[in-house]
């Protein structure tokens, strides 16, 4: 069954590793957006509001939507993660596929995210962590899911949204 799922949220808060263990157990493609966004040989990078601009997330959808569009029409499910912290982004990449979707905001205080980024192989450091947490908590869109809970508790929850799929 063709879906996608925007999984959104703070850097530190758990978004990779929610999002990689769900495409595993869904057998979905996983998608970072982030990873399109910070690659200069694809988007060259503008600033808006002190923030990475929305026309760079905006080109990073087009990426994206071209990347994955035939896994959708065969059937597979996508999971897309990244911060999404402009609403314009998330709005745009649903409006650019036509498939039921979901979108879940994790959420954490900020303390946690400081402290799981530190805890991480390649840290962003403390004040990226603020200022992406600050930028991504500005609006909640989609489902709430507590990052502080359990890891397989937090995918459970999520799962418990989704169309059946062998769970």
């Amino acid at each position: 069954m063709s879906f996608f799922i925007i999984i959104r949220g703070p850097l530190g808060c758990g978004k990779s590793t929610i999002s990689e263990k769900l495409a595993d157990i869904l057998k979905a493609k996983y998608v970072a957006m982030d990873r399109i966004v910070d690659d200069p040989n694809l988007i060259i990078r503008e600033k808006e509001e002190g923030y990475i601009s929305q026309n760079n997330f905006i080109k990073a959808n087009e990426i994206a939507v071209e990347r994955i569009k035939k896994h959708l029409k065969n059937g597979k499910p996508i999971v897309f993660d990244g911060n999404f912290y402009w609403k314009s982004q998330i709005e745009d990449l649903i409006s650019r596929l036509n498939f039921p979707h979901y979108v879940f905001t994790l959420k954490a205080p900020l303390k946690v995210c400081i402290e799981r980024d530190a805890n991480r192989t390649k840290t962003h450091g403390k004040m990226a962590a603020m200022v992406v947490h600050k930028k991504s908590t500005e609006f909640d869109y989609g489902t709430l899911i507590d990052v502080t809970k359990p890891l397989k508790e937090c995918l459970n929850k999520i799962i418990s949204y989704l169309p059946i799929i062998n769970k």
